[in-house]
């Protein structure tokens, strides 16, 4: 009996997922635990496994398209089973399938396929296809061509990384999977297109394309009609000057089989995918090779990069170079405009929907936290011990919603959702913004456990390596700027929590103790509330409780 494969929930807010490569086509033979393709969801890009066996005997969704969770992704049985009724009983919810209904039986050019393209276009010329723009996350609309790697007359081999393409969460390499000649980019570095604009045309040289970029006239980029007349020029341009300016790209002569995700994490390390041996079928390097690959060479490799990086990054100094000192005459007015990337653009959105949705107030409260400076001394003179005081406030703050449980709460229109599990989110600054990795049971961890997690999923964000799951689920979040100076702060809620804490530095200033004033050592802690699920005493009950806690840390080990 065959079996139907559906697109999986990779993460509890997922709703569609983009195929971003299949490892295996139609009519090959499939064991349990073998790769049948990578999965991109809103937050990474996700391998997927078969758990069952058999032959794969169709394919639902092609490379490079969207669908829905649940959706038709493939059918695994017997080889020579008829699936036609498998395939019928699931169309109606797959939206996407009636565009691309015949294309999906003839599997043998899945990768030459384009979403919705025969919509658009009676027939495309022989060999031509067109490559829209993808939609490389479940929330992303509209997509940013940061560089092209490939110029108009260059020839693409499978595998080739066309371009650089920047969305709400990261900017992503987008690899051809087609072999021909560039004929035509539809969009320009630097702008802006919604999912399913024209990307780019690669088919045989010389072919007539103007009546494929005519269907995508009104769909493609913003400023697309009024450059279609330089684009042609630059066609004839291009052709005389192929191979003047050389484009850096990591595809040359001989192609490294390895998952985009992999190399993208290659290149964050700074390690040579050449030295990397593949665990995937036919030594496909994956994820997990590249993660687990870190000899000492390559570490001092890679510090004494950061000191001499002329020498061992030309791939990170070529921007640098390319970005001038802007020199500002004295006495003159001067502006500089730098372009939103998608991530800045959802942090905005977010931000605002939390600001404008719910009735923030705050309240503050100031630590005595000599008490704590001292415990924490002790704890680190521990072998292999090393505790920060934002793990402290965290650990602090996970007992005191045990207590206080209205505040680990979120709102919903028909009910409030009051959380008695306690799932802390930790805000960390990442290179395009923000990201808040979550500590899962945070009630139950100990303090060590605490510290080593935070320092893990830091490192991690700050490396665009987390996953969907380790960014989902908090209850609750605590945002630490005292690290940079700032004494008090307030913070926007990180919906659909009721709260968050905004921890400040710890100041050395002369306080009241005993009736005497002494020197002393506090911390500004502020509590921004939603209204709506949390009442002003309620908020004021929990950092009373949290002060304890803070003041004498000894009762967290009760």
């Amino acid at each position: 009996m065959a079996t139907v494969i559906t697109m999986p929930r990779l993460s509890d807010t997922m709703t569609e997922g983009t195929v971003a490569t299949w490892l295996k086509k139609v009519g090959d033979k499939i064991s349990e635990g073998d790769i049948l393709a990578e999965i991109e969801t809103d937050k990474a890009t996700m391998e997927f496994e078969s758990f069952n066996s058999g032959t794969l005997l169709y394919i639902g969704i092609p490379e490079g398209d969207t669908a829905p969770v649940d959706a038709l992704l493939a059918i695994i049985g017997k080889e020579g089973e008829d699936v036609s009724e498998l395939i019928k009983g699931k169309s109606e919810s797959q939206d996407k399938a009636d565009d691309t209904k015949e294309s999906e039986v003839k599997t043998e050019d899945a990768k030459s396929e384009v979403k919705s393209t025969e919509a658009k276009s009676s027939e495309l010329p022989k060999g031509v296809v067109v490559v829209t723009m993808p939609r490389l996350s479940d929330t992303m609309t509209d997509g940013t061509v940061a560089t092209w790697l490939k110029k108009v007359g260059d020839k693409i081999s499978e595998g080739d990384i066309l371009a650089e393409i920047e969305t709400d969460k990261a900017t992503m390499e987008f690899e051809s999977f087609n072999a021909g000649t560039l004929l035509h980019i539809g969009i320009q570095e630097g702008e802006t297109a919604p999912v399913d604009s024209l990307l780019a045309i690669i088919g045989p040289e010389g072919t007539d394309v103007s009546s494929v970029t005519g269907n995508f006239s009104n769909e493609g980029s913003k400023s697309a009609d009024t450059k279609e007349e330089d684009s042609k020029e630059e066609i004839s341009e291009n052709k005389e000057t192929a191979g003047a300016t050389p484009v850096a790209s990591n595809n040359t002569s001989g192609r490294i089989f390895a998952s985009p995700l992999a190399k993208k994490i290659a290149e964050e390390k700074g390690i040579n995918l050449n030295d990397v041996k593949g665990s995937g079928e036919n030594g496909r390097i994956v994820k997990s090779d590249v993660e687990q690959f870190a000899p000492a060479k390559k570490e001092e490799k890679a510090a004494t990069a950061s000191e001499s990086s002329a020498a061992s990054a030309p791939a990170q100094s070529q921007p640098q170079a390319a970005t001038p000192k802007m020199v500002v005459p004295a006495g003159e007015v001067a502006i500089e405009e730098v372009k939103n990337s998608q991530m800045r653009k959802i942090i905005a959105k977010r931000l605002s929907e939390s600001k404008f949705t719910a009735p923030h107030y705050y309240l503050k409260i100031e630590v005595t936290m000599d008490d704590a400076m001292q415990s924490r001394s002790v704890i680190n003179a521990l072998p292999d011990t090393k505790v920060s005081f934002n793990d402290l406030v965290i650990k602090a703050s996970a007992m005191a919603l045990k207590k206080h449980p209205k505040v680990n709460s979120q709102w919903k229109d028909e009910a409030t959702i009051i959380n008695h599990h306690v799932n802390i989110g930790v805000a960390v600054a990442v290179e395009d913004g923000l990201v808040v990795p979550v500590l899962k049971f945070t009630d139950l961890m100990s303090l060590t456990q605490i510290g080593g997690s935070v320092k893990d999923l830091a490192g991690r964000a700050k490396n665009k390596k987390l996953q969907p799951a380790e960014m989902e689920g908090s209850t609750f979040t605590v945002s630490n700027l005292g690290m940079f100076g700032i004494t008090e702060f307030t913070s926007i809620i990180n919906q659909p929590n009721s709260a968050i804490l905004s921890v400040g530095a710890i100041v050395e200033k002369p306080i009241v103790k005993n009736g005497q004033i002494v020197v002393g050592n506090t911390m500004m802690l502020t509590l921004a509330c939603d209204h709506r699920t949390v009442d002003g005493a309620t908020g004021a009950q929990f950092l009373q409780t949290l002060k304890q806690y803070m003041e004498n840390p000894v009762t967290m080990l009760a």
